[in-house]
């Protein structure tokens, strides 16, 4: 395991225990924004951990629905400043307007699933590669195979983690951030400068619940298979089983709960 360059950050505390009080150095991850510019213009700002900025800046174009593939990216480099990343896209011009993120509402702000749900169908998602399939023993062993590659978590206790296994297990990447979204993305955007999209015989695997974004970034990297180690949201269900998305919540040990999509780790009788 390497921990990125200005991943983490040192931090003095002071430390109870059983009535002892006692000073401590203690490693913290970091947080920090990036801003991502399209053809000179901001787009957004996301609160991230540095480390791959290049591969957020890519994961989150082709997510978001900004670009289709690799080969619309002309260059992408780091800005003057640390924090911003440069993309020049190869259409001649654009209205940045048009580049805007859709920022689409937590469950919060109550915002309807059926109107998301169509948005999200006008971007152009497709249901994942219908013939994929993965053991249950390949599926129990993920959450230790990610644990043992957390670097940054390991040091701070305080990132969550992305990572692409083949049907095998086999890990083929995996990205640590802040934020659960950011390293989803930069696992998408490893996969695209390793020309691997779709990603249509991976299993994607998150550490935390499995939001309705994370499900939408897993489809719109071809994944058919999302699992996480909490549960995910109503709306993330909808959206697997409306666009053919496995969607497997509570994997830890010998035990997951199949939401969505169990004929691609199941057999037929268990459904």
């Amino acid at each position: 395991m390497q921990t990125p360059a200005r991943s983490v950050a040192l931090s003095q505390v002071t430390e109870w225990e059983d009535g002892e009080v006692r000073a401590l150095d203690d490693m913290l991850a970091v947080e920090e924004p990036l801003e991502i510019r399209v053809n000179g213009a901001p787009i957004t700002v996301t609160m991230r951990t540095p480390g791959h900025d290049l591969e957020l800046a890519a994961g989150f174009l082709l997510t978001e629905g900004i670009v289709k593939s690799v080969e619309e990216i002309r260059d992408l480099r780091p800005g003057a400043n640390c924090n911003v990343v440069n993309v020049d896209l190869r259409a001649r011009s654009f209205e940045a307007a048009d580049l805007q993120r859709n920022f689409f509402a937590a469950s919060s702000c109550g915002i309807c699933g059926k109107a998301t749900i169509e948005s999200i169908r006008r971007r152009g998602l497709t249901p994942p590669n219908p013939n994929f399939r993965v053991r249950t023993d390949v599926l129990c062993g993920l959450p230790e195979a990610i644990r043992a590659e957390q670097a940054v978590f390991a040091s701070t206790g305080g990132l969550h983690a992305a990572a692409l296994f083949d049907a095998e297990g086999r890990l083929l990447a995996l990205r640590e951030d802040i934020g659960r979204h950011n390293a989803v993305d930069k696992v998408i955007g490893w996969a695209m400068h390793a020309a691997r999209l779709p990603l249509g015989e991976s299993i994607l695997m998150v550490s935390g619940r499995g939001g309705f974004e994370i499900a939408q970034k897993a489809l719109a990297g071809g994944v058919p298979v999302l699992a996480s180690v909490s549960a995910p949201s109503s709306l993330a269900v909808r959206l697997a089983q409306e666009l053919g998305l496995t969607l497997i919540g509570f994997l830890r040990g010998r035990r997951f709960v199949v939401y969505a999509g169990a004929s691609r780790c199941l057999p037929e009788e268990c459904e």
